[in-house]
């Protein structure tokens, strides 16, 4: 299949990176071959699945400047059918270094092209900018997840990035799609929590994700053991939540039925 799906939002923490590793550590479990790319600088995705990134030699960064090939930058990670594409500092300076480069929109696709047969899913974490860094992966990729925490101001930004994304769909990649809008740090004790789902949907309607991640502790532990939610806690509410968006996703792409949701077992 080799469907490639950007994870982007230029707000900041709203639980992008962390969607990013796990969305792919729960496609990897079901047993698709996933390749997660960290197209951030800060490199959170990287460093949550145990790779530090100051140790990396070679990143998305030299991929796209035309030094490395996808299949060299590529590691193997502490989780079944799960590759990663670290990234590197380095990347802030891609920005400049290829700003006057033939299709430097198009760079990231060309990169991918080589290795998109051999997985089910590419998922790429963009960094919190509307840049070209961001604005290679959308065009790289052939739909979006956006996810948006359940705070106030949830809506903020949104029609920046939805301008952006029509944008690429016009100049750059007619076939970008929005996979889903997805509702992160939920917490049921909030009245405004359950505001913004209603919000949200209002104005998005079918486009919002059934699955809504939970506020959990062990989200917030596991990228400091290096690990996805998943092999840190398989049992965990926000293990459950991103293994339902899973589920839900590849429902959406008519891979398998979504059954009964997958629920935590008593204890």
């Amino acid at each position: 299949m080799g469907k490639i799906i950007a994870i982007a939002n230029q707000k900041g923490g709203v639980g992008k990176t962390t969607t990013s590793i796990n969305l792919a550590a729960s496609l990897a479990i079901l047993d698709y071959k996933v390749l997660l790319v960290d197209a951030d600088p800060q490199a959170n995705a990287s460093s949550g699945l145990g790779i530090e990134p100051r140790t990396v030699e070679t990143s998305i960064y030299e991929c796209l400047i035309g030094k490395s090939t996808v299949a060299e930058a590529t590691l193997k990670v502490d989780s079944p059918n799960l590759s990663l594409i670290p990234s590197h500092l380095n990347l802030v300076g891609a920005e400049v270094e290829l700003v006057n480069q033939d299709n430097r929109e198009k760079l990231m696709r060309k990169a991918l092209n080589q290795v998109k047969k051999k997985y089910d899913f590419i998922i790429i974490d963009c960094s919190p900018s509307l840049g070209l860094t961001t604005v290679n992966a959308l065009t790289a990729s052939d739909s979006v997840i956006i996810p948006v925490q359940c705070e106030y101001f949830a809506l903020e930004g949104l029609g920046k990035l939805i301008h952006t994304i029509k944008l690429v769909q016009n100049n750059l990649n007619k076939k970008l799609e929005i996979e889903g809008i997805l509702l992160t740090m939920y917490d049921s004790r909030l009245r405004l929590s359950n505001q913004v789902i209603n919000e949200v949907k209002r104005h998005f309607r079918t486009l919002v994700f059934n699955t809504i991640i939970h506020r959990n502790t062990r989200l917030g532990e596991a990228p400091s053991f290096g690990k996805s939610v998943i092999m840190y806690d398989i049992q965990s509410k926000g293990a459950i939540n991103y293994l339902n968006l899973a589920k839900e996703l590849l429902q959406k792409n008519g891979l398998t039925p979504m059954n009964q949701e997958v629920k935590p077992k008593s204890k």
